[in-house]
């Protein structure tokens, strides 16, 4: 795990004002990820408050460089900005270690910079945020044990009996489509698929009725490996850029119908929405929890799958919550808030079961972790296991869901807080649902 250091350290401020007291970027943060000016060249930046730090800028300034070999891998990834996640982690805490000092409000190194702000820094306002990186491929995988057990196969049966057997063998994947992952902000249009109506027994070719969204978190791989070469679950955590929010939009009357023999397919493949930045494990080192502590009766992972370390601390420590707001209706309403720590499987556990047959992962690979909800029944990651928890539709002043209508927008958040550390959050995961194609 990573060690808590000088970045963490709840008492330091930022020179830029904007960082201080903010909800998701204070100086203890830095995520990384890749924003545009007017010119629409890509360039990788970290947050810092209400302001992006140009971090192709601040070295052509001469004002940003790494230790050895580690400077010619900074120096890479800013030439292209292909990617904000390709860096190791010895990299990417070096570079971590840097910035912090130039944005320190106490420290000298800051002085300069503060001199040459406006060179280096510029307003998130005035960016167009892009995907930390061409994502190469894209998996998602079924680790939120409550969705599960409510949204399965086995749905409306007791926990102990809603899970398949191989659910607490196996962390249950898909792959899924790379191309239609799209950055926070980006629309999302109903698809169109075959359904079977209520009350009927042939499919027909309609927009979907039973449009959802899913709360994830996105796992951002920053190191491959090759064909055939498995990543142990030990080391998985070096292959592990970091995370953001993932939305994974499901259409569920045309998944119900597809995945009766085969597995989800064109209910999921038309978007996919993540946040733009990438919370580094660095800046996570202070909000780690132990695995999901298994029931008595479940069974033990195979070896593959266990590593002290991870059990010890390979859980995140995140609150989540999924926000809707209509199109004729002025704020956002709280749909559902979750945690983090229901996920039944760690991400280390996913790198290491989606690499263990030699499948090679690549830089830029998001890996969903699946939907997110607790046991309470106001701890849902989508509106599927509220259904199914309440039979009936959710009710907000003004309206009714009982799933999404065209105009919806949801936002999901996540924040990471602790007593006697400064809270970090992830910033704005939203999209909104556009009426289908006419056809």
């Amino acid at each position: 795990m990573n060690a808590i250091d000088f970045t963490h350290d709840p008492g330091k401020t930022s020179w830029v004002e904007s960082a201080n007291g903010h909800p998701d970027f204070p100086i203890q943060n830095l995520p990384l990820g890749r924003f545009a000016l007017a010119d629409g060249q890509p360039r990788v930046g970290m947050a810092i408050g209400e302001q992006i730090v140009d971090l192709g800028a601040l070295r052509a300034m001469g004002l940003l460089s790494l230790p050895g070999a580690l400077d010619s891998e900074l120096a890479a990834l800013l030439s292209s900005a292909s990617d904000a996640v390709g860096l190791t982690a010895g990299a990417r805490l070096a570079l971590r270690h840097e910035v912090f000092r130039m944005l320190d409000g106490q420290g000298p190194q800051g002085d300069m910079a503060r001199l040459r702000q406006a060179e280096f820094l510029r307003a998130s306002a005035q960016c167009t945020l892009l995907l930390p990186s061409q994502v190469r491929n894209y998996s998602d995988f079924n680790a939120g044990i409550y969705h599960s057990a409510r949204g399965g196969l086995r749905r409306g049966r007791p926990m102990a009996e809603a899970l398949l057997p191989n659910y607490r063998h196996i962390p249950i994947g898909y792959h899924g489509r790379a191309s239609s992952v799209q950055p926070s902000g980006t629309d999302i249009r109903r698809p169109w698929g075959q359904i079977v109506p209520a009350g009927t027994s042939q499919p027909v070719f309609e927009p979907s009725r039973k449009l959802d969204f899913e709360l994830e978190l996105g796992i951002w791989i920053s190191q491959g490996n090759p064909v055939g070469q498995p990543i142990a679950v030990g080391q998985a955590a070096a292959h592990i850029a970091g995370y953001t929010l993932l939305n994974d939009w499901s259409a569920r009357d045309i998944q119900s119908w597809e995945t009766e023999r085969l597995g989800p397919f064109l209910g999921k493949s038309f978007g996919t929405t993540v946040s733009p930045w990438v919370i580094t494990p660095e800046a996570l080192a202070p909000f780690r929890l132990p695995a999901f502590t298994r029931a008595a009766t479940d069974p033990q992972p195979l070896d593959y799958l266990v590593d002290a370390a991870d059990q010890a601390g390979g859980g995140l420590d995140l609150s989540l919550a999924a926000h809707i707001q209509p199109a004729d209706v002025t704020e956002p309403f709280i749909l559902s808030r979750s945690h983090a720590r229901y996920l039944y499987w760690t991400p280390a556990q996913i790198v290491a079961h989606q690499t263990s047959n030699g499948c090679n992962l690549q830089v830029g690979d998001v890996l969903g972790t699946g939907t997110i909800s607790g046991p309470g029944a106001d701890e849902f990651g989508a509106l599927l296991d509220a259904y199914d928890a309440t039979r009936s539709k959710l009710s907000f002043p003004g309206f009714e869901r009982s799933f999404l209508l065209d105009g919806d927008q949801i936002m999901l958040e996540a924040r990471a807080h602790r007593e006697g550390r400064v809270s970090i959050g992830f910033g704005p995961c939203r999209g909104q649902i556009l009426p289908a194609v006419s056809r």
